[in-house]
């Protein structure tokens, strides 16, 4: 689809803040630390929350941390701001200000705990030697996923002509009393024995993690007009459910009004939990802390239909005073990614061009020119390459995407063959920029029902006002994608969405519609990066001390 469904927080974690060495303000005493913590949220910095306030202490250990959404696809910047408080009032600018920290979330996460210097408020000058230490912790909610089989005996038979048509459905307990549907299976045709197949459901979706909290399962005989009769309901419990480990646990099938109606009713059937395991369902974060690195690659479309760059109507027209959708994409997704790799050098390759000194056509070629090292110094040194790669090409064609994604693949692959000794060390994901129609589309798909036995993802950012229709084809969310042969993918690895619906939305900014841009288009990576390693039956490293 042409836009990424809206996403919750890839979790939530917890902060603990401690100080080293904070400076002196009070003449008679210790400085009294407390920590205020703010977010930058809609142009604006806003408070969260602060810390307790310990008295006589410069090397303080805060027993209250913050906890926040975290957001994957979203640049989250946050400040710590240290003061000696010296009154009750709860402004802060009462106070002696100790030193601050501004940074991003992702900064806190990806390298743990954090440590940084206490610095001034125009945020240049360190405070003496004071230091701050940021511990990030993911807040657990209903780790556990559920892998369950039912099948039924004897259901009643709802229709008069054929046998039932039978589903489950399964609904969560709400505070108010009220009940919620959580999961349907599959409708079983004209039979009153029904085997289902088998599904996995989140612990905490049923029942908010308490394993003795009701459920309820009502199973229905499905109609086509919608009038679905209930065959009957058993409630139970994953405590309950958990018997089924070492053996079949059964359910009689109550449908309350025959009860009520018939004295020597007994019941409307037999369900049976033929299997039931649990399981823990590793988060993304779980990986990140494993010390898993995203590794960021650029491809960049140099055809022919993105217009000479000299002039100012071209799609890679370098504005003095504004970027073109190429750099504010590279600018906006790259901000996101850079965080979660270590080294900060990213490959950036670009395609459909005709490049120095023999001017031949490739496919596959380094923005800096140097095909053995197409490796950038950060973000800044990609839109670096990118200019100056620009100045020196001629465009041409055609759009052959294929190259490049087997380009990373091949990274990947190498990654993939180093999990027995590395474990969950590596995942890669590919910012491909285009402005139209793909041309090797057979050789595009095929590639990425590949890609998607590998530990990588592929993000298109179709630039420009073309026709992209046949880019959603691409998109796994409306259905699985297949080669040209037929074979499917293994997961939905690719995310497309065109830059100029962002900027619609964002009124022109170019910051606003690149960062609702990143947002959207990285929304769905680390539900990606937990299937692929659940996939492959992987859990996360344990984090080093």
């Amino acid at each position: 689809m042409n836009q990424a469904p809206t996403c919750g927080p890839a979790s939530k974690v917890e902060l603990h803040i401690e100080c080293q060495h904070l400076i002196k303000k009070d003449s008679t005493s210790k400085s009294d630390p407390c920590v205020a913590f703010f977010m930058f949220q809609q142009g604006t910095w806003n408070e969260i929350g602060r810390t307790e306030n310990i008295q006589n202490c410069h090397d303080p250990k805060f027993a209250n941390g913050f906890v926040v959404e975290y957001f994957f696809e979203e640049v989250q910047k946050i400040k710590f701001e240290v003061y000696d408080l010296d009154n009750a009032t709860p402004k802060l600018t009462d106070d002696d200000f100790l030193g601050m920290l501004e940074c991003n979330l992702a900064q806190v996460i990806s390298k743990n705990p954090f440590h940084s210097p206490l610095k001034k408020k125009n945020g240049k000058d360190n405070m003496a030697n004071s230091t701050i230490t940021v511990r990030s912790e993911e807040v657990k909610e209903g780790g556990l996923m559920a892998y369950m089989s039912f099948s039924a005996k004897k259901l009643d038979n709802k229709d008069f002509m054929g046998k039932s048509d039978p589903y489950i459905e399964i609904s969560k307990g709400m505070p108010d009393g009220t009940w919620v549907v959580v999961h349907r299976t599959e409708v079983i045709k004209n039979t009153l024995n029904p085997t289902w197949r088998p599904f996995n459901l989140a612990a905490n979706v049923m029942c908010g993690g308490d394993k003795n909290k009701d459920i309820k399962f009502d199973v229905f005989d499905y109609d086509n007009d919608g009038s679905h009769d209930l065959i009957g309901t058993f409630i139970t419990t994953i405590t309950a459910m958990s018997e089924a480990i070492k053996q079949p646990v059964s359910f009689p099938c109550i449908n309350p009004k025959k009860k009520e109606k018939k004295r020597s009713y007994e019941n409307s059937g037999i369900v049976h939990l033929t299997s039931f395991k649990l399981e823990r369902n590793p988060s993304f974060l779980e990986f990140i802390y494993g010390g898993m690195q995203v590794n960021f690659t650029v491809g960049v479309d140099f055809t022919a239909s993105n217009g000479d760059p000299k002039t100012a109507n071209s799609l890679h027209y370098i504005n003095p005073y504004q970027p073109n959708e190429y750099q504010q994409a590279i600018q906006a997704v790259g901000a996101v990614c850079q965080d979660y790799d270590t080294d900060k050098m990213f490959p950036a390759l670009g395609f459909g061009a005709q490049i120095p000194p023999e001017m031949k056509v490739s496919m596959e070629f380094a923005l800096n020119f140097n095909a053995t090292n197409p490796y950038c110094a950060g973000i800044q040194g990609i839109l670096d390459a990118y200019t100056n790669c620009i100045q020196q090409i001629r465009l041409y064609g055609p759009t052959n995407v294929s190259p490049i994604i087997y380009h990373v693949a091949r990274f990947a692959e190498a990654a993939q063959k180093e999990e027995a000794t590395k474990g969950a060390h590596a995942y890669f994901a590919l910012l491909l920029l285009t402005d139209g129609v793909i041309t090797d589309m057979d050789a595009t798909r095929q590639a990425i029902v590949y890609c998607s036995g590998l530990p990588m993802s592929l993000i298109i950012v179709g630039v420009g006002n073309a026709d992209f229709a046949d880019m959603n084809f691409l998109d796994g969310d409306d259905g699985v994608l297949k080669g040209p042969n037929g074979q499917p993918a293994q997961r939905d690895i690719v995310q497309f969405v065109p830059f100029r619906d962002f900027k619609r939305v964002s009124g022109n900014d170019p910051n606003a519609s690149a960062a609702e841009l990143a947002k959207q288009v990285l929304a769905e990576v680390p539900q990606q990066v937990v299937k692929y390693y659940s996939m492959r039956k992987m859990l996360p490293n344990v984090p080093q001390k």
